[in-house]
């Protein structure tokens, strides 16, 4: 404990300093971040970083997504989520099935099952690193929905090939009836149970005698039990925090007051932005557990990135190749007919409502949303 406290400090101190020197360099932080932890991984005498997947996940994941969903725009979401899903969804199975067939072909020893791990693990951009990047990069605001939206929903599709594809190494055998049944669970099981709890959260601090202090304790714990109790019941925990953060985003105006957005804004841009660095360093920090197994199995470092350049670059042609594809489901999925084409209707009412809310400040010090008809 007296040996990890003081590195975790240290990790922290380094976080901070880093991200001050790349927005002096006008790059993004992440990408600081793991060049930095790949440097300290060679000092001698540091703690070897092992990861618990589980426990990654856990910690890490859901106040992540759950922060990215309370920030992006859902009338953007919804006016491009035909392309979101499919980006969502279908880039990312191709993507994950290129990279498996790859792997099955040129890697020995690669199953086709193991190949679809790999892909499942590297087929998804990271939303952490798609808002973190979209910062310094001049992009479209069309773009930029259509990505952090994307980069919300593709971790529940690499997830669930990551979990078939587990079950497929350890049993040796994949049933495409019973997975065809659980991935529609996954996804139908996990948006319902976020909606459901994110319902009741909502209930709970609009009746709850809470305060500001309160209301943002209650916030951090709430991604948690979406994320936990949608895995309890083998629905996808991600697509349940990402639904219910995308809820209580849309009625934060009701039950927080001010004083609550103005102080959780402030929590959770600092404690958000303490876990993406961690994740980040970690990331450059498990370069000698890395080279370890790779030494333990007899596999020489050279072959190894050799195999890593080219997942990289099949990983790359095949997401710009199923990007068409993706386009080209947008516009078969596209309604022929525009209704009330030209009036004025409830919809679009609603919609200039909440454009003109959404132009508001995140903290709420502005009174537009009670001039809704």
């Amino acid at each position: 404990m007296h040996t990890i406290l003081p590195f975790l400090l240290a990790m922290v101190a380094a976080i901070v300093l880093l991200n001050m020197w790349a927005t002096k360099l006008k790059i993004a932080y992440p990408i600081l971040l793991v060049v930095f932890g790949l440097l300290v991984s060679f000092v001698p005498g540091l703690p070897v970083v092992k990861i618990n997947p589980d426990l990654i996940f856990f910690i890490f994941l859901p106040p992540l997504l759950f922060e990215a969903a309370w920030s992006i725009s859902f009338k953007e979401m919804k006016r491009w989520w035909r392309i979101i899903g499919s980006f969502a969804f279908l880039v990312v199975f191709f993507t994950a099935l290129a990279v498996a067939v790859t792997a099955n072909y040129f890697i020995p020893g690669f199953t086709l099952a193991l190949g679809f791990l790999l892909g499942g693990i590297v087929s998804p951009p990271d939303a952490v690193s798609t808002g973190a990047i979209m910062k310094f990069v001049k992009i479209p605001s069309t773009t930029s929905a259509i990505l952090e939206g994307e980069s919300l929903l593709n971790d529940a599709s690499s997830l669930i090939i990551f979990r078939f594809a587990l079950i497929a190494v350890g049993t040796g055998q994949f049933i495409w009836q019973e997975a065809s049944l659980d991935f529609v669970w996954m996804i139908i099981g996990g948006a319902g149970i976020g909606l459901l709890l994110a319902w009741i959260f909502v209930q709970v601090h609009k009746r709850l005698p809470t305060e500001a202090s309160s209301d943002i304790a209650l916030t951090i714990i709430e991604p948690y039990l979406m994320y936990w109790i949608a895995e309890q019941f083998h629905a996808s925990g991600v697509l349940a925090v990402v639904c219910g953060g995308l809820y209580m985003s849309g009625k934060r105006l009701i039950f927080l007051n001010s004083t609550s957005r103005i102080m959780g804004y402030s929590v959770w841009q600092s404690f958000v932005f303490i876990l993406n660095g961690i994740v980040f360093l970690i990331i450059g920090l498990e370069l000698p557990e890395i080279v370890g197994g790779l030494r333990s199995e007899g596999i020489p470092l050279r072959i190894a990135i050799q195999y890593g350049v080219l997942v990289t670059g099949i990983l790359i042609a095949a997401r710009i190749i199923s990007s068409y594809a993706a386009m080209l489901a947008t516009l078969i999925f596209r309604p022929s007919v525009a209704p009330f084409f030209g009036k004025k209707t409830a919809v679009d009412a609603f919609d200039a409502w909440l454009d003109r809310n959404e132009r508001c400040c995140f903290i709420g010090c502005c009174t537009c949303h009670s001039d809704y008809p």
